[in-house]
This record gives C-alpha cells, sequence and structure tokens, in this order.
C-alpha cells in the first residue's frame, strides 16, 4: 500500500487573503494543517536605517508608512520619543488633537480589518458598509493635513497646524448633480470640529449596522467561534498587545495603564474576550470601536470650548510662520535651516509607546547628539502576533488559516519595516 505524505502548499504572496505580502508554507494532511511557516521581508524597505541618514523631523512622514492603516499612531510613537529626549511637551489643545486623531485613526484602522475580515470569510455587504464611513474620517485627515492617508501631521512639539474652520465641499459635476452635492455638503457647512460631532453623533448607529449583519449571523460564528484559540497565559508568553491579548481576556491596554498625552482625563471603558477565539476579538474590536466614539465626543467638546496655541513656541524646534517667511529675511534663513539641517537632540536613549489600534507599538531611539537618530527601532505589533500563526492554524482546516490571518489584522508595512 502506498505511503500517505503530507504535502506543502504555498498560500499567497498573491492570495487576495494574504493581505498583500505574506508567503505561507503550508504543510497539509489531506485537509488539515500541520505546520504554518510565514515567510516575511518581502516589503522589507529599511525604514529604521534609512532614518539613521536623515534629520529627527524628516522621518515623520516614514512612519505613517509603517502601519499604512493606521497612520497618526505610528508618527505619535515617534514623535513621542522626540520630545522625550527633547525634554519638552506639547500644549494641552495639541495633545487633546493627538488623542482625538489617535481614535479616529482606531476607528479607521478597525473598519478597515473589519471590512477586510469579512470579505475574506464570505461577508460582502460589511465591506462596503464599513468603506462609507472609512469614507468621512478620510476627509479629516484630508482637512487638516492635505492627504487622505500619509499626513504628517503631529510634529515634535504639538501638532503641524490647528484644525480648519471650513471643510472641503463637493462640486456638481457630470458625474454628481448639484441635488446631490447639496445633500454631501450639508454635514460640511461648519469646520471640522462640527464635521466630527456629527461623525460621532450618528457613527453608533453604523456599528449596529455591522452588529445586525455579524454578530448573531451563524454563518459567521461557525466560521469565528472556536477558531484560532490562544488561553490568556500563552498569549502573555506570545508576546500579544491589544485586541490580540484583550481577546484572551488580559485587560492590559496602555491608554490605562501607563496614560500618556490626556487619556487620564478620559472616560472610556477596555473590553475583554473570554474565550480566545477569533469570535471573542471580533467583539472586543466591535466594541473598541464604541468607546474610540465616545472619546473622540469628549475630545471634541474640550476643544470647542478651549481655544488655545498647538505647537510649542520654541524657536529652535517649531518654523517660522509662513508669513514671516515671505517678508523676513531672517526667518527665512531660519525656516531654511530646521528644514534642512533639522535640529540637535541630546544625547541619550528612550522608549516610548503608544496603544496603536494593533497592540503596542513602541519606538526605541537613540541619540548622539547630533541631528540624525543613532539609531531607530520599532516594535510593531503585529510581527509577535504574526509569529503566533503556526501555533493558532494547527489541527485547523485550511479555509480556517484565512479567519486566523484576518483576527490577526496583520499589516506588513510594521512587519517588515
Amino acid at each position: 500500500m502506498a505511503e500517505i505524505r503530507n504535502y506543502t502548499m504555498n498560500f499567497g504572496p498573491q492570495h487576495p487573503a494574504a493581505h498583500g505580502v505574506l508567503r505561507l508554507v503550508l504543510e497539509m494532511d489531506g485537509e488539515v494543517i500541520q505546520k504554518a511557516d510565514p515567510h516575511v521581508g518581502l516589503l522589507h524597505r529599511g525604514t529604521e536605517k534609512l532614518a539613521e541618514s536623515k534629520p529627527f523631523n524628516q522621518s515623520i512622514g516614514y512612519m505613517d508608512r509603517l502601519d499604512y492603516v493606521s497612520m497618526m499612531c505610528n508618527e505619535h510613537a515617534y514623535v513621542m520619543a522626540i520630545e522625550k529626549l527633547l525634554g519638552i511637551e506639547a500644549p494641552l489643545r495639541a495633545q487633546y488633537i493627538r488623542v482625538m486623531f489617535d481614535e479616529i485613526t482606531r476607528i479607521l484602522n478597525h473598519l478597515m480589518w473589519l471590512g477586510a475580515h469579512g470579505l475574506d470569510i464570505g461577508a460582502m455587504t460589511v465591506f462596503l458598509y464599513c468603506f462609507r464611513e472609512r469614507e468621512d474620517l478620510m476627509d479629516c485627515y484630508e482637512a487638516v493635513s492635505g492627504t487622505r492617508m500619509h499626513a504628517t501631521y503631529y510634529r515634535p512639539g504639538g501638532v503641524y497646524r490647528d484644525l480648519p474652520g471650513v471643510m472641503p465641499k463637493y462640486q456638481q459635476s457630470q458625474w454628481r448633480s448639484k441635488k446631490d452635492a447639496d445633500r454631501l455638503n450639508e454635514r460640511r457647512s461648519g469646520g471640522l470640529i462640527d464635521f466630527i460631532a456629527d461623525f460621532v453623533a450618528r457613527f453608533p448607529a453604523c456599528i449596529d449596522e455591522y452588529e445586525t449583519l455579524l454578530t448573531d449571523n451563524r454563518i459567521w460564528k461557525q466560521r469565528t467561534v472556536n477558531i484560532g484559540v490562544v488561553t490568556p497565559e500563552r498569549a502573555m508568553q506570545l508576546g500579544f498587545s491589544g485586541p490580540m491579548l484583550r481577546g484572551s481576556g488580559i485587560e492590559w491596554d496602555l491608554r490605562k495603564k501607563q496614560p500618556y498625552e490626556v487619556y487620564e482625563h478620559m472616560d472610556f471603558d477596555i473590553p475583554v474576550g473570554v474565550n480566545g477565539d477569533c469570535y471573542d476579538r471580533y467583539l472586543v474590536r466591535i466594541e473598541e470601536l464604541r468607546q474610540s466614539t465616545r472619546i473622540v465626543g469628549q475630545c471634541v467638546e474640550w476643544l470647542k470650548d478651549n481655544p488655545g496655541p498647538v505647537m510649542i513656541d520654541d524657536r529652535k524646534i517649531r518654523p517660522p510662520r509662513r508669513e514671516e517667511m515671505k517678508g523676513d529675511m531672517e526667518s527665512l534663513i531660519h525656516h531654511f535651516k530646521l528644514m534642512t539641517e533639522g535640529y540637535c537632540v541630546p544625547q541619550g536613549e528612550v522608549y516610548a509607546a503608544v496603544e496603536a489600534p494593533k497592540g503596542e507599538l513602541g519606538v526605541y531611539l537613540v541619540s548622539d547628539g547630533a541631528n540624525k537618530p543613532y539609531r531607530l527601532k520599532v516594535r510593531a505589533p503585529g510581527f509577535a502576533h504574526l509569529a503566533s500563526l503556526n501555533e493558532m492554524v494547527q489541527g485547523h482546516m485550511l479555509a480556517d488559516v484565512v479567519a486566523v490571518i484576518g483576527t490577526q489584522d496583520i499589516v506588513f508595512g510594521e512587519i517588515d519595516r
């Protein structure tokens, strides 16, 4: 009788559920997975090395491109590290703006995750629903920085500029009638803060729509309940953080345990799972959408009542305003020197971490007193999660690999760096 042997199979990198550049070598026994070997490095761009050859303030844009669905949270960790070394603190209004945009970014990330995870498992409609709300938040990014994705909005000492008083409006065109344009512009009649307040008011009903589609859907539960179970002890040993750790029942969130900026003044809860399976992690992230909306609402209320500076008034760090630059030679020289040469950061090493949507994103920065980092290391949450993939899929069917990759919320920008 012929010997039955396992066979190996390539999953990705061109597979749509591999989310870009994951190559997974699966060892199969029929339909059951014996071993999964993730091959990474296909998106390695040398971000950490490139940062060593640029002044501190020129690497902020690189951070956006690490986890490219939660852009401002990456900037936040890097900017916080520089601020720690410089010994400066952003003005209070800037801190509230940062917290607000961190939570907007969390909502953006979780909407992308929910849409893609649903699509991977076979739920088409939820993808379209998520992107409907994502579009409004992308407009917030664009209003404040000029770009829909890679904002470079956070700067050492504050943020690039205050929240704009007007929102861009839709125009009548061959694709959009005047009636449609007017209907879309109703929410855009005020400034950005009013637009976000309107979003906060209507978003909880949208989350209810997502839940109606998925939470009690029996196909969704068959695909996620008891799939990829990780015990709390094992989750800690594997270095999990974020929703992956909280889904296993451990209440660990840097916003509560090591509060930064103004998180200690915010009123929000930390959702925690019970079983540590894909379904629990889904519920945790859905509840995070609701809690983030609460935080954004609190920031909006504070920002409406408290105008003020959004950038530190230290001229060694803050570039001159454009109006000064156009009329004053010294300001022009100062601006040129700041943008080309940057500023020297005191010698030392520092680690700054934020609770990014995927988990703890940390930046370890070493300075030798020059205007460039001596060493930059990014602690990406997705890296530890991907390392556990083999353990999570063993004994499951091939179709469950897709569910586990989805629940890990993997983005390769931060894993390969």
